[in-house]
């Protein structure tokens, strides 16, 4: 791997970071966004019995092969990146609270954009490719716009917690910690962390690696055998949570270990062209073109670490 490609798959890495600290935008809609969302399920998928093998071979060079090493570490140093910059240096937290138009304007753009992109890897649409477009905009609504229930603290119900966290931090449109708040847990957990409560920790996390193991497993399956139409059904999740990403909205926070969190949120339509709407409206233009150029760098560079989407 050139010096290039590694600073790009590092760089990648920090746009999902990014995007994981967002509310409501997950870090697998920008994995989607540049191209690096098969290749990601794929390294994830690997973790498996055979790497166990290798590893207990001592076959090092072959187990790193295996696993996508050089891929998954550069992508993990990115994302670790971003979350200590945009938590520590860049509040984007705390940003999110005091100016979320702006924040929320420019992942608007660029979901949209990507939306169009993956809508003309599919060329003209039929009938099931509608019906699944439909569901999928359903699905994505319904989730965005769900109000946090109280839920049950048994550990089977922690179990799941994490199951779903995960299986939605890698699902493009769906927000992991959003799916926390959603089930009351978000608080339980991460004080459960702060304390470290291995009672709570471990079924969490137990539930997390379950769930990124068989979800991911289960999702390489469905690209490589049902391709178009678990796309056509991502794509309509990505619609649907443009409900939540529009960055005029009326927000409801929640407070959690010190921090808000956005809790529920209903579009509006600005009453008035102000300066930060105007802002805003720019910032979703610089989303579209943004990914508009990384699609055409992508479709330049097929063939080398980028898995940019293609109909099959």
């Amino acid at each position: 791997m050139s010096p290039k490609d590694a600073l790009g798959i590092a760089l990648k890495g920090f746009c999902m970071g990014a995007a994981d600290v967002v509310p409501g935008v997950s870090g697998g809609t920008m994995a989607l966004i540049l191209g690096i969302y098969q290749r990601l399920l794929e390294a994830i998928r690997s973790f498996d019995l055979a790497l166990v093998r290798l590893l207990l071979r001592a076959e090092l060079r072959q187990a790193a092969a295996h696993v996508d090493l050089g891929f998954v570490l550069l992508l993990c140093s990115g994302i670790f990146t971003a979350l200590m910059f945009f938590t520590r240096v860049v509040p984007l937290p705390e940003l999110i609270r005091t100016h979320p138009e702006p924040i929320f304007a420019l992942f608007f753009g660029l979901i949209v954009a990507s939306v169009g992109v993956l809508l003309r890897t599919l060329g003209r649409l039929g009938g099931s490719d509608k019906a699944l477009l439909a569901a999928g905009v359903i699905v994505g609504w319904l989730v965005v716009s769900l109000v946090p229930v109280n839920t049950p603290q048994a550990p089977w119900f922690i179990v799941l917690s994490g199951a779903l966290a995960i299986s939605a931090l890698i699902l493009p449109g769906i927000s992991g910690s959003f799916v926390l708040l959603l089930m009351k847990k978000y608080a339980y957990i991460f004080d459960a962390l702060g304390r470290l409560d291995f009672a709570i920790i471990v079924p969490f996390g137990v539930g997390a690696i379950v769930g990124l193991m068989a979800f991911s497993r289960f999702l390489v399956w469905l690209l490589h055998h049902h391709y178009r139409p678990t796309l056509s059904t991502i794509i309509g999740i990505l619609i649907g949570s443009l409900w939540l990403i529009w960055p005029f909205q009326q927000r409801t926070y929640e407070i959690v270990r010190g921090e808000t969190r956005l809790i529920s949120s209903t579009p509006v339509w600005p009453s008035e062209l102000s300066s930060s709407v105007v802002l805003a409206l720019g910032l979703i233009l610089i989303g579209l073109a943004t990914v508009i150029a990384l699609n055409v760098l992508a479709s330049r560079g097929r063939g080398s670490d980028s898995d940019t989407v293609t109909t099959r």
